[in-house]
């Protein structure tokens, strides 16, 4: 079996430094481009993240730099990638491993935001030993704020008539398409999330800057920043072009030419880029075993739905189809190698009975002896969080968007827009309610009673059962719930998750239930089935081409869902839908 490529660049390098030394290593991290969190959905994703190193590959290699004795340093560009906050949160603790290791860390960036806001940018520059900035560039550290998208105002014009309900006062996605404005319970909730938010990003500068709190308040209030302001502010240690950078780390042209420095990409490092990763992401790889207990990560990236996973069309993103997530559960559970599972769950939710499904295996799991983790990344909310909540431990980021514990439902009534174009509909109903969401009419008291029956039914459903997977009175858990989102770090305060902590310590916690040793453990994604599985029409549901997602032609959100979210609308894929966009920058 072949040794992975970090380890034999590792052991390659040490032979070297035996035989008479050779050069270190400066690891070179190019975010200009993002990071992604899951492999390519369609062959054109695949195609455009050839470049783009995956966020949970980034953090590999720099945990094992951190032990490489050949490894010296680490220069990162950022450029203009805004990550979210948990994103950031995830790339500081895997930089502050580096730190902590001795190892020189560097980042430079021609600005931090650019005319306008650059929290995340800087936050995650900030981790870094040295942080640079060009001559003309600023630094937009200026707080977070939220921005909300309002339709009321536009269906009026052309003659739509929104009929929608939710539970309760805080689930507004509703409101997206009823109101031209936020409520007072929606303000609330989005005064509470920029204030976390920024909360952590000011706790979290300071700490690695050396920092008081009220400094770096301070500095806030005055952004953005010139580059000279930032460096009387000590939010910056040098000002400099990127050929300065590198000839102040001795890795100039004349350095590298000269042999004295080897530069090379994490992605490199790690033996994670290029064309033969995407070639493997999208076939998967041949099943093997090391013979150590196995970790395995089980994605859950996007909207959840009915059927398997994979985009509706090639522009589209990864979805979650519980067909697809339930198959991955149950080969994990079948696979005596497996000790423990992390649910890596990244997703705005969306259908209820898709989520319930899921749940309903992570349960089973549980009770079979395999300990389940979830780690939540950017967003697990609604239904995003319905998949999380029975874990044996939830694990947010202080940025995470989380909860949004509520229910929606109704249709767009388009009897008048229709009118104004020419366009006659006429529906023949077999039944009292079968015409009951015709987009034709609006509800009638008996449908509006029904509709308002079934919301009450999933909303005693959904808290019942987050109650009960979170060891909590049914009362307090409503408190909580609501269709209110909370930040991590606020949800780990009342109870939603149990702790603060990335991909990276989900593991650890993992390994810990599963009484397995973190550097014995093999941590792969799963399922990993043999070539071209994606393509493969099962032979039946327990084998494992069930559980990989299709490439094209998946049963994911529809076109449209994908265009609303496109323009900052919340997808409309199933009442467990998290509520207004409210984009934190």
């Amino acid at each position: 079996m072949a040794l992975p490529t970090a380890l034999t660049s590792r052991l390659s390098g040490r032979l070297r430094t035996l035989v008479g030394g050779g050069p270190g290593v400066l690891l070179e991290l190019e975010l200009g481009r993002g990071v992604t969190e899951t492999p390519p959905a369609s062959p054109l994703e695949a195609l455009r993240s050839i470049r783009t190193p995956s966020l949970r590959s980034v953090v590999k290699a720099l945990e094992e730099a951190a032990a490489d004795d050949d490894v010296v340093g680490l220069v990162c560009h950022l450029g203009t990638w805004e990550p979210t906050l948990a994103q950031s949160a995830e790339l500081r603790a895997a930089v502050g491993v580096l730190r902590e290791a001795g190892k020189r860390t560097v980042v430079w960036s021609e600005a931090y935001g650019e005319l306008g806001p650059g929290n995340t940018p800087y936050h995650l520059a900030s981790a870094f030993e040295e942080v640079w900035v060009q001559p003309s560039g600023d630094v937009g550290l200026v707080g977070m704020s939220a921005r909300a998208t309002f339709l009321r105002g536009v269906l009026d014009k052309v003659g739509v008539e929104p009929q929608l309900a939710q539970r309760h006062e805080y689930k507004s996605a509703a409101d997206t398409f009823l109101r031209t404005a936020m409520t007072e319970p929606v303000r609330e909730m989005t005064t509470r999330l920029v204030t976390s938010a920024t909360d952590t990003l000011v706790a979290d500068v300071a700490t690695s800057r050396g920092l008081t709190r009220e400094a770096v308040r301070a500095a806030l209030e005055a952004g953005p920043l010139t580059a000279d302001e930032a460096l009387e502010r000590s939010l910056v240690d040098r000002i400099g072009y990127r050929d300065e950078v590198y000839d102040d780390l001795g890795a100039g042209p004349d350095a590298v030419a000269a042999g004295s420095v080897a530069l090379r990409f994490v992605e490199k490092y790690s033996g994670t880029g290029g064309l033969s990763s995407v070639v493997e992401n999208l076939t998967g790889s041949l099943p093997g075993s090391s013979g150590d207990p196995v970790v395995a990560i089980v994605g859950a990236h996007g909207a959840i739905h009915l059927g398997r996973s994979g985009p509706s069309s090639p522009l589209g993103g990864p979805s979650v189809g519980s067909d697809t997530l339930a198959a991955a559960l149950r080969a994990a559970g079948r696979d005596d190698a497996v000790k423990a599972v992390v649910l890596r769950v990244d997703s705005p939710g969306g259908s209820y009975a898709a989520s319930d499904t899921v749940h309903r295996e992570i349960h089973r799991l549980r009770e079979a002896g395999t300990p389940v983790v979830a780690s939540m990344g950017s967003v697990a909310a609604s239904g995003g969080y319905f998949i999380a909540m029975p874990c044996d431990r939830v694990l947010a980021s202080a940025g995470t968007i989380t909860g949004s514990i509520g229910v929606l439902a109704g249709k767009q009534v388009l009897r008048e827009a229709f009118d104004k174009v020419g366009l006659a509909q006429e529906t023949v109903a077999g039944g009292r309610y079968a015409d009951m969401f015709s987009s034709d009419r609006g509800f009638d008291d008996e449908e509006w009673a029904r509709l308002e029956g079934w919301l009450d039914r999933v909303y005693d459903d959904f808290t019942a059962k987050a109650a009960r997977d979170r060891g909590m009175a049914v009362g307090d858990l409503r408190e909580v719930a609501r269709g209110r989102v909370w930040t991590g770090a606020d949800a780990a305060e009342i109870g939603l998750v149990d702790e603060l902590g990335g991909l990276s310590r989900a593991i650890d916690v993992a390994c810990e239930l599963a009484s397995v040793s973190r550097r014995r453990a093999d941590v792969r994604t799963y399922p990993r089935t043999g070539p071209l599985a994606a393509l493969q029409q099962p032979e039946n549901s327990q084998s494992p081409a069930a559980a990989a997602g299709v490439l094209l032609g998946g049963d994911g959100p529809p076109l449209l869902a994908q265009l609303l979210g496109l323009v900052g609308l919340p997808p409309t894929t199933g009442v467990l839908t998290m509520g207004l966009d409210l984009r934190l920058r």
